[in-house]
């Protein structure tokens, strides 16, 4: 045999097809989602959504409104859930999103690259034959499958408890205008997918991080962190000048989606942010990724 059929036989074995990268992508699902930490995770965040009913439930229980006093305040939509269970879904989803969403997003993301660091099983997988391109690129859909999925479990476990424990029917959106009870399980859904859209700059911001050190503790510990400080800086009204360019400053202009017409302003502005997050650590973690000695 030649020297060239050797190489072009060699290179035919390293060479993925499409059918092995599917098969990748799979193994990493079922891996992610059998690990207790995700599971926990989930757990945590279904939780959220009961614990908000039952509370609003119990204060709500001697026929006085919504929100704490009975004079409606708290966060958005909540006067709004004694009146229709289906505003729990999105009092959920703004009670998570600041902090719970993007915490358990950045624990998944943190550990992508880092935990197989530590765990040793980085080089098996490069040798699989992987790729590193094609690895990145797995991790990170992995990634976004989990921010789809915990927005869903949230969303879910908020229609569910909100079926429960208040009554269902038509809703009166922010504009005053009534819509049906299905228009407004449509809505639902759209504001799901926006808030799990708004979670791909999170996901690429962990993931350079998790390529940047082989412990995923260390990676998972600083994307939180970092998560925190964003919060918290967002709040600080001297740097209103550069909160605009924060990943977290639009997160709750999902609300506009239940305004009649819908507002689009901030919504574009959130998704695009998100689009440049994405690209710009997307970018920084192959360009990382792909030049790093793999020791483990």
């Amino acid at each position: 045999m030649s020297r060239a059929e050797v190489i072009t036989q060699a290179e035919a074995v390293r060479a993925p097809s499409p059918l092995w990268t599917f098969g990748l992508f799979r193994n990493e699902l079922i891996t992610t989602f059998r690990r207790w930490r995700t599971l926990a995770l989930l757990g945590v965040l279904a939780a959220v959504p009961v614990l908000i009913g039952i509370a609003i439930k119990i204060e709500t229980g001697d026929g006085s409104g919504g929100g704490p006093g009975g004079g409606g305040e708290g966060p958005a939509f909540i006067s709004q859930i004694t009146n229709n269970g289906l505003f729990l879904v999105f009092t959920a989803l703004a009670a998570t999103l600041p902090f719970f969403l993007p915490m358990a997003i950045g624990v998944i993301a943190g550990d992508a690259i880092a935990g197989e660091g530590s765990a040793g099983t980085l080089r098996y997988l490069l040798v699989a034959p992987a790729g590193r391109t094609r690895l990145l690129l797995t991790k990170y859909a992995t990634t976004m499958t989990f921010c789809l999925v915990a927005t869903l479990v949230v969303a879910a476990s908020a229609l569910a408890t909100g079926a429960l424990l208040f009554p269902l029917g038509e809703l009166t959106t922010i504009s005053g205008t009534r819509i049906s009870f299905a228009e407004g399980l449509g809505r639902a859904l759209l504001i799901a997918l926006v808030v799990a859209a708004s979670l791909i700059g999170v996901a690429a911001l962990g993931l350079f991080i998790s390529t940047l050190t082989s412990s995923g503790i260390a990676a998972m510990a600083t994307t939180v962190g970092l998560l925190i400080t964003i919060q918290i800086l967002d709040q600080i009204p001297q740097l209103h000048a550069l909160q605009p360019y924060f990943f977290s400053h639009y997160w709750l202009s999902f609300a506009d989606l239940m305004r009649d017409p819908v507002y689009w302003d901030d919504l574009v502005r959130n998704l695009g942010l998100q689009a440049l997050y994405a690209a710009v650590f997307g970018s920084a973690a192959w360009a990382r990724f792909t030049t790093k000695d793999i020791t483990a």
